[in-house]
């Protein structure tokens, strides 16, 4: 059942919503249960992607063929990560709260674990090339769960 106070598993699902899995096995519960906005989108190489927002507090995206791909959240959303990271904290106590963050295109990764992510807001996602070029007092209010492994430098 979809829970906007869920814990955030790293890798694996947000909001009880799991990686992986078709979008057809939540419609029912979608459709019944929140108000969805439903659109398209295509990524530099032309690939088609579907997104799902989720009473304004969750998106997932999906492949054309329904395959979850990303599942993100706003404040609205209440679970966190590991009992201690939330939307809607600063960079300066996610710093505090973890040993290591790095940025990887747009988003925050925390302690090398490459399946959970800050999302920068603009325009730092677009000028941060590292955690100190982020204000100690910036809201971080977006998160997301995804397989980002292919971004590990220490991947072999």
């Amino acid at each position: 059942m979809i829970d906007f106070n869920a814990d955030i598993l790293s890798g694996r699902a947000l909001g009880n919503v799991f990686l992986g899995e078709n979008i057809s096995k939540y419609m029912n519960e979608l459709y019944t249960g929140f108000k969805v906005n439903y659109f398209d989108y295509f990524l530099p190489d032309d690939e088609k992607r579907l997104a799902y927002i989720v009473d304004d507090t969750i998106t997932i995206a999906t492949l054309e063929d329904g395959t979850i791909i990303s599942i993100g959240c706003n404040v609205s959303y209440k679970g966190r990560y590991n009992n201690i990271l939330q939307t809607g904290q600063t960079m300066r106590q996610i710093i505090d709260l973890t040993n290591k963050q790095r940025i990887f295109n747009g988003f925050i990764i925390i302690n090398d674990d490459f399946g959970f992510s800050f999302e920068l807001p603009a325009p730092y996602d677009e000028i941060a090339d590292s955690i100190a070029h982020v204000p100690l007092d910036l809201v971080l209010n977006e998160i997301r769960v995804a397989d980002y492994s292919d971004w590990n430098p220490q991947k072999i």
